[in-house]
């Protein structure tokens, strides 16, 4: 089988690349040609895009970014018709993927989803157009099929691949080792993790680092994005004493007594791995402006949207000050809530399905091709 995978994000190129070692398994003959990261080249994909060239963050970034995304999606059209494959498999980035869902669509390619949009939390509409395009849909998180029964359209929820991901890697290296391999000393670690997009390392690391002085007796150490040129964090940092490592992030945020992280992906790593933690958000004005009239959900990070509740603080916008981020981290340093917040956690990981997700996902999507 000739696979075509198409992923905008850092999430999204992890993800991607363990569903494309499960496809391998069951079928050692396929091809992948793929818009990902450099996990997806690893795990065997002929990489088209590298998703740093394509990941743009908030409204009015995307506009202003409109002329390069258009010719993106032209570009993507012509080289999946010329690639001729026989499943094209998109995941999540909805902007994109579902303009390309329509084109497959269109062409008489088969098309499969797997990690669903949040159409949950804004553009509900658009389920209209995976219905109509999309052959079949893989969700990875629990509510969401009874989200998408609400329009008549059946999916598979197959557990989420994080759980995975954190299983394999969950052998955490000695902390004396860690310390030593990073140059760092015996303080109690306290992670920043800024984000993998340019615009929000810039914004969010900076306010970051401004809670530094508060925490005498404590060291800081960012967790960096892979895509992301060490120069940029060296800028920001500037003279702050924050250490920054790459490939890393799980031993960090193991080792860590508690994190700052950035709204996405990373705040679900963390709970998964007990790490106490504050959520963190800042984009433009106007990107927050239309946010708040379009965006239809409680709460922006997927910790609390999975657990229906506050778990996590999150400090959003104008809330994201320096005076908030030194009362919410202190807090997490107190036993009491940082057990609280463990055992929270330990329900977040019961209510995501059990590992399996891509080998799970991989048995649908073979047998769907077979029945097709």
């Amino acid at each position: 089988m000739n696979y075509y995978i198409i992923a905008g994000e850092a999430s999204g190129d992890l993800h991607g690349s363990n569903l494309m070692r499960s496809l391998k398994e069951r079928d050692p003959a396929a091809s992948f040609r793929c818009w990902g990261g450099n996990l997806m080249l690893q795990a065997g994909g002929e990489l088209v895009k590298h998703y740093r060239d394509l990941a743009f963050m908030g409204f009015w970034e995307v506009m202003v970014h409109l002329r390069t995304i258009f010719r993106n999606l032209r570009f993507c059209e012509k080289d999946i018709l010329a690639a001729k494959p026989d499943v094209l498999i998109l995941i999540d980035y909805p902007g994109f993927n579902l303009r390309i869902a329509r084109f497959a669509k269109k062409h008489g390619i088969k098309v499969f989803y797997y990690i669903s949009p949040q159409l949950w939390a804004w553009k509900s509409s658009r389920v209209s157009i995976i219905r109509q395009c999309v052959s079949r849909m893989f969700v990875i998180l629990p509510f969401e099929q009874d989200f998408y029964l609400k329009y008549n359209y059946r999916v598979d929820f197959v557990g989420h691949p994080l759980l995975d991901v954190i299983s394999e890697d969950r052998v955490i290296g000695d902390k004396k080792a860690f310390l030593k391999q990073n140059n760092l000393s015996e303080k109690p670690i306290l992670a920043f993790l800024p984000g993998s997009r340019k615009q929000e390392i810039r914004i969010l690391l900076r306010r970051m680092i401004e809670v530094v002085p508060s925490f005498e007796g404590y060291q800081f150490v960012v967790a960096a994005a892979p895509s992301i040129d060490p120069g940029l964090y060296a800028s920001v940092i500037g003279d702050a004493p924050v250490s920054v490592i790459f490939e890393q992030t799980y031993d960090l945020l193991s080792h860590a007594e508690a994190a700052l992280v950035t709204s996405g992906t990373a705040t679900l790593e963390a709970a998964l791995l007990g790490t106490p933690e504050v959520v963190c958000y800042r984009g433009s004005a106007l990107s927050f402006w239309i946010a708040r009239r379009i965006v239809h959900v409680p709460f922006i990070s997927l910790v609390n949207l999975i657990m229906e509740r506050e778990v996590v603080r999150e400090l959003i916008q104008h809330l994201l000050t320096r005076e908030n981020l030194i009362h919410e981290l202190k807090r997490l340093l107190d036993p009491a809530i940082r057990d609280q917040m463990k055992q929270e956690f330990d329900e977040l990981t019961r209510k995501l399905g059990g590992s399996g997700a891509s080998s799970r996902t991989v048995e649908l999507m073979i047998q769907y091709l077979k029945d097709k």
